[in-house]
């Protein structure tokens, strides 16, 4: 892996705002949060295949790390059951007014 600097963390941060951090096995990814485009095309392939789903997720957020995370079989399932948490939802209400 090349070496992710604090440098390029923070441009990164600038630029996506949150940035996630997945370790599986002493390898690291750096993520960004998904967009509403790549969660909709997520969400309308993973109902016919959750495994694409997270592979949708994890190759569309993708900012560096370890490219075996991508590769191995694995490193991609250990990474798959946690990158639903780089989906940030806010609280609504809603009043009858």
């Amino acid at each position: 892996m090349a070496e992710i600097t604090q440098q390029q963390i923070d441009d990164w941060k600038k630029k996506h705002g949150e940035i996630f951090q997945i370790e599986v096995d002493g390898h690291v990814a750096f993520l960004k949060t998904p967009d509403r485009k790549t969660l909709s095309y997520a969400g309308s392939v993973g109902t016919k295949d959750p495994i694409k789903f997270n592979e949708i997720l994890l190759n569309n957020c993708w900012l560096g790390g370890d490219e075996e995370i991508k590769t191995d079989d694995s490193l991609f399932l250990g990474a798959g059951q946690v990158i639903s948490e780089i989906i940030k939802v806010k609280e609504a209400t809603i009043k009858k007014i």
